[in-house]
């Protein structure tokens, strides 16, 4: 009968503590999918571009290979800056084709998003990818299923830990008034993620007749607290991964730039190890679980 996941790793004695910069490289599509669609919302994403010049300028100047989660749209609507990315040595992972919560959609709604999306992921790069990020951060019932029966090797949507990749379930069975019952793991490895550590609610202002999310923070003290996640994982783990979530049309403007380079530059002279996260999937498979990647 499954039970509660209790994380092993004060069983791994290596010293070693990954960071996985991302990037969900979405331009326009995250603001067409909520049927933001005038001039001025659909400029904000395509600020996106420039950003991501920024961003690729900075990563290859410390020689760090990043993970990019594109959207097929992104990928179809702007070719040459997604050419860019893999010209750069950058893992190119699957953000769905339209950026449309797969929560939202038929079984046979999202594997159509989900293959039409890897099929412009083959054609940029030569092959599917082996990472998945779900819009907005909601998996639906189906989505576990489907990342296995297309050969995934990873998902970055969850937050069941911080440090330590886990193996992801399905079928957990989650009713009011009754106790919480826990699916079956799958071999689909969960590289976890936070709202905390995505730059999106940080700094964002977004306005619509029905709410308001303020964004707008210094960029320096966001940068002082993910500085801080990285120490306290030093603190308390010997081998972890720690995954920062960007866009390139927040996190590209020149302020937030500056301040995310002195993150870099500190994260590097702390004995940061910087992976692609299919890298550092791939060693959490074999620290964890005894696996060839």
């Amino acid at each position: 009968m499954p039970v509660a996941p209790v994380s092993t790793f004060r069983e791994t004695k290596v010293p070693r503590h990954i960071v996985c910069l991302t990037f969900d490289f979405d331009t326009q599509s995250g603001f067409i999918a909520r049927g933001m669609t005038t001039p001025t919302p659909l400029s904000r994403g395509e600020f996106g571009l420039v950003g991501a010049r920024r961003i690729l300028a900075l990563l290859k100047s410390s020689s760090i290979r990043a993970t990019w989660f594109i959207p097929g749209f992104t990928i179809e609507s702007h070719a040459g800056a997604c050419e860019a990315v893999v010209k750069d040595g950058h893992e190119v992972a699957h953000h769905s084709w339209a950026h449309i919560p797969p929560a939202q959609q038929s079984r046979e709604e999202e594997e159509a998003d989900l293959v039409r999306a890897n099929d412009a992921i083959a054609r940029l790069t030569g092959r599917k990818a082996r990472g998945y990020r779900s819009p907005s951060w909601d998996l639906s019932e189906n989505t576990i299923d489907l990342l296995l029966s297309h050969g995934f090797l990873y998902d970055s949507s969850l937050m069941g830990a911080d440090y330590w990749p886990y193996r992801a379930r399905r079928g957990d069975q989650a009713e009011l008034g009754k106790r919480y019952r826990f699916g079956e793991e799958t071999a689909l490895i969960e590289m976890p993620i936070s709202w905390s550590l995505d730059d999106y609610p940080h700094f964002e202002f977004v306005r619509t007749p029905t709410t308001v999310l303020p964004g707008l923070n210094s960029a320096r003290t966001v940068m002082e607290n993910w500085r801080d996640e990285f120490s306290y994982m030093q603190q308390t783990v010997e081998w972890g991964v720690l995954t920062y979530t960007m866009h390139p049309y927040v996190i590209g403007r020149g302020y937030r730039m500056l301040a995310l380079e002195g993150l870099v530059k500190d994260l590097a002279a702390a004995g940061a190890v910087f992976m692609t996260m299919a890298e550092a999937a791939a060693e959490a498979q074999v620290r964890m679980f005894g696996a060839d990647s």
